[in-house]
């Protein structure tokens, strides 16, 4: 049975992720502030719309993938009234579902405000990359009631291959930022092992290969390697375009670190990791593929 859902955050992430919705047979109306991701969801048999309210009045579920916690914020709650935004116009009962990653205490603030006007609400949100969201196989770490995610499951599992409960609302975002965290960690340090090999005569593919069978083996070596031809169809392959962005890698590092902060967790590697993406986007790589850092410890770093 279609379902009518409302999917607000065309990019990278967001645009595979409804397409997907569309061809199960639900009816998704598609949001962006980019025009050309609008249209390209339209030409994929995507709803699209000039009214937002009216469509989040008509929809049985609103899924949003945005790009911060402000965005994100000001998505749900509107203005300091609260008499805009996506709370002020859902139907009681309507399934909110966001997919943004973003701190904890604002997935915790909109849950809160969700909670009292009646509204059951999820942050879920994914990895998985592009080709996970493209491919339906995408990771979802969900917070919320259980209920709720019994309700979201069943589109969830078209949009993705795993689902985990983390918790009570925000526990979805606690377990990404751990995650992506770690994954900033392993890229730099699968990075660094590549180099070392090539600066002494090593040829990448070989390293990559024999520590892809050993105790070194991570996803980032095998799955989404950084060093140029080494594997194809990822973004080294290309020159590092497209994927997941140096500035959203920054930004999930950044949460961790605040993270930590609140709550007096020692994160050493995560706050260096941080710092050294921080390095890469101030050299005018923020748009690359955040595998790109393999090119910050180059000869000449």
């Amino acid at each position: 049975m279609s379902t009518n859902i409302v999917f607000i955050g065309l990019g990278n992430m967001g645009l595979p992720m409804a397409q997907n919705l569309v061809r199960a047979g639900h009816a998704v109306t598609g949001f962006d502030l980019v025009p050309a991701s609008v249209q390209q969801f339209a030409d994929g048999g995507g709803l699209v719309s000039d009214d937002q309210a009216a469509a989040i009045r008509a929809a049985d579920i609103v899924i949003t993938m945005l790009p911060a916690s402000r965005h994100v914020l000001g998505a749900y709650l509107g203005n300091p009234l609260g008499e805009t935004g996506i709370l002020a116009q859902a139907r009681p009962g309507t399934l909110l579902i966001d997919c943004s990653t973003i701190s904890t205490e604002a997935a915790r603030q909109v849950g809160r405000a969700a909670q009292d006007k009646g509204l059951p609400m999820l942050d879920a949100p994914v990895s998985g990359g592009t080709a996970g969201a493209t491919n339906g196989t995408l990771t979802f770490m969900v917070g919320g009631e259980a209920s709720a995610l019994d309700a979201a499951r069943p589109y969830l599992e078209i949009m993705g291959k795993a689902i985990f409960h983390a918790g009570g609302s925000g526990c979805g975002q606690t377990v990404k930022i751990c995650n992506n965290m770690l994954l900033g960690i392993l890229m730099i340090g699968t990075s660094e092992a590549i180099r070392l090999g090539v600066a002494n005569g090593l040829d990448p593919k070989v390293v990559s290969d024999v520590m892809a069978k050993s105790s070194g083996r991570n996803w980032t070596l095998e799955v989404y390697n950084p060093c140029p031809g080494v594997a194809e169809n990822v973004p080294a392959s290309r020159g590092y375009t497209g994927g997941f962005g140096v500035d959203l890698m920054l930004k999930d590092l950044g949460l961790a670190v605040e993270s930590a902060l609140a709550s007096g967790a020692s994160v050493p590697l995560g706050a260096l990791s941080r710092n050294l993406y921080s390095l890469h986007s101030k050299a005018g790589s923020g748009a690359l593929d955040f595998s790109s850092i393999y090119q910050l410890l180059g000869e000449k770093a």
